[in-house]
């Protein structure tokens, strides 16, 4: 058995996925555990990913997973700890991003440390320290009006340092691109030089995929990087790792077909249109009808969707609380923007379980927060990772015990990712899988 090279601590379940997914593509053998591990055996792979639910919880609980993941990813052998945040930088001045670098610094010892959000195969660049989302800021993009980080400072630099609260008052800085296109011996020669400055966290520069492997080839030994799932892309070939179909090969998948959608983003609502406009079959669920009585609005959702598979099993059917910025801004007038979150993921978790029980065993799930409530509804606890879909989305496999099938294939998509028709391509690709199967 192979102790991992490279251990993770994600801030969400899909950012989890997203990262495993690059991992998987550059050739390592990964493991996704659901939570901070406790008693769990030494993982046999390559990397090991610890998927938590850290972005939006109260600093202090961020911390104490965090730590927790980061001590038992340590006493596992891993050589390099890789705190993946998203590419979009979720987060609030108060953190938690800030605070968890901080801490996992002070855990390791570390006296610097490289954030490189970035993402180019998703369009997130970051230039002169200000985050771009395909052609525009970041604070001018959709994330500008997300219902928990709402994101309005795309200078990663100043708004980093917002978070570092300390008793070593760090200070940030710009690993900027005259390095970072230059070479790792350019960018490693920045980092020298902020160091002397007093800086001890830098924001890399990245407009493209080359970019990336220089900063992998500049950090392959720093006992820790924050990162989106891009820096993966290009640090597994620092040990020597290559691309291998085999790393992401699953079992045949069964059972029937559904996919639920919480996230309210740009990309989530245009799948979810997609979807209706090809005639599939969805369901919606609307805060204010679930406030008035959500078991009763489960129950129909359930009765709905027996109704569709009595009449065709090989159906994929829709359950969604995705809605266009209007509407959620008007849900959270009326309820409170807490509400409104407590009841849809308390309905998408039920409901996903129970459809699980109905015969699911192919399930496509939208949005951090639900991929996080619906995982843990089905007491799933690790998932070995396959073929990507899209950028940044892979389908994983659950072997469940306690499941009906015993086992349970899972799309986990970040609501900013995947194409418009992802949720019918996501299907495709397990059907394209099977016929390739020997």
């Amino acid at each position: 058995m192979k102790q991992p090279i490279l251990g993770c601590i994600a801030d969400d379940l899909t950012g989890a996925a997203d990262l495993a997914n690059n991992l998987v593509r550059a050739g390592m053998r990964v493991i996704l555990a659901i939570d901070a591990p406790a008693g769990q055996a030494p993982p046999d792979a390559d990397a090991v990913v610890v998927a938590l639910k850290s972005r939006s919880i109260p600093a202090p609980e961020a911390l104490a997973q965090s730590l927790q993941s980061c001590r038992w990813l340590r006493h596992q052998g891993v050589r390099q700890i890789y705190f993946k945040i998203c590419s979009t930088f979720d987060s609030t001045p108060k953190g938690n991003i800030g605070p968890v670098i901080e801490a996992l610094m002070e855990e390791l010892d570390c006296a610097f440390s490289v954030v490189a959000p970035a993402f180019p195969d998703n369009d997130r660049t970051v230039y002169k320290g200000h985050l771009f989302v395909g052609d525009v800021l970041l604070s001018e993009s959709g994330m500008r009006s997300h219902p928990l980080n709402p994101m309005t400072d795309a200078n990663l630099v100043r708004f980093l340092e917002l978070q570092l609260h300390g008793a070593n008052q760090r200070k940030t800085g710009l690993i900027d691109y005259a390095s970072v296109a230059v070479s790792a011996d350019a960018i490693r020669a920045r980092i020298t030089a902020l160091r002397m400055a007093g800086v001890s966290i830098a924001i890399a520069d990245t407009l493209n995929n080359d970019d990336l492997y220089r900063l992998a080839a500049a950090l392959r030994e720093d006992p820790m990087v924050t990162a989106s799932s891009g820096l993966a892309i290009a640090l597994p070939a620092q040990w020597g790792f290559k691309a291998s179909r085999a790393t992401a090969q699953l079992p045949p998948a069964q059972g029937r077909r559904a996919i639920v959608s919480g996230s309210c983003s740009a990309a989530a609502n245009a799948q979810v249109l997609h979807f209706l406009e090809g005639g599939g079959s969805a369901f919606s669920l609307d805060p204010t009808r679930l406030a008035k009585d959500a078991g009763a609005l489960i129950e129909q959702a359930l009765t709905w969707a027996r109704q569709c598979w009595s009449r065709d099993t090989s159906q994929p059917l829709l359950v969604y609380s995705t809605s266009p910025p209007e509407a959620v801004k008007a849900a959270h007038q009326r309820l409170g923007a807490a509400r409104c979150g407590e009841l849809i993921e308390h309905a998408l978790a039920a409901i996903t379980r129970a459809l699980v029980f109905q015969g699911a065993g192919q399930l496509v799930v939208a949005g951090g927060e639900t991929a996080g409530v619906c995982i843990r509804a089905l007491e799933i606890k690790q998932m070995r990772i396959g073929p990507q879909i899209d950028p940044g989305v892979p389908w994983c496999y659950a072997a469940a015990p306690h499941l009906p099938l015993g086992h349970l294939h899972l799309a986990l998509k970040s609501g900013n990712f995947g194409s418009g028709n992802f949720f019918t391509k996501a299907f495709s690709v397990l059907d394209q899988l099977a016929k390739a199967e020997p």
